[in-house]
């Protein structure tokens, strides 16, 4: 995954957000990660460490956006040791459209 992915839409949030659902793929990657949290994927240390913010998270009242854009170095470093190219995929999209 050493390649960044290509946009699939021409959207620029510094001209509008207009046709970028930032909370709607905030909101699904969140849901992706938790399953790949749930299911054991990846080394034990990340999935001890998003579920420690996660519950920093729930306590703050802060949206899954908030937690994309606060944890983006560590989300990239924990999806290079999965296989989930769409996962990643969806992240970059994020960091790219809405962060």
């Amino acid at each position: 995954m050493s390649t960044q992915p290509q946009s699939k839409s021409q959207t620029d949030r510094y001209v509008s957000f207009c046709g970028i659902e930032c909370d709607r793929n905030a909101n699904e990657f969140m849901q992706k990660l938790e399953n790949h949290i749930t299911q054991g994927h990846g080394d034990p240390r990340w999935q001890e460490y998003f579920r420690q913010k996660r519950e920093q998270q729930a306590k703050l009242n802060q949206d899954n956006l908030y937690f994309v854009g606060a944890q983006m170095n560590n989300l990239y470093a924990y999806l290079e040791t999965l296989e989930d190219d769409a996962l990643y995929n969806l992240l970059w999209d994020l960091e790219q459209e809405c962060c």
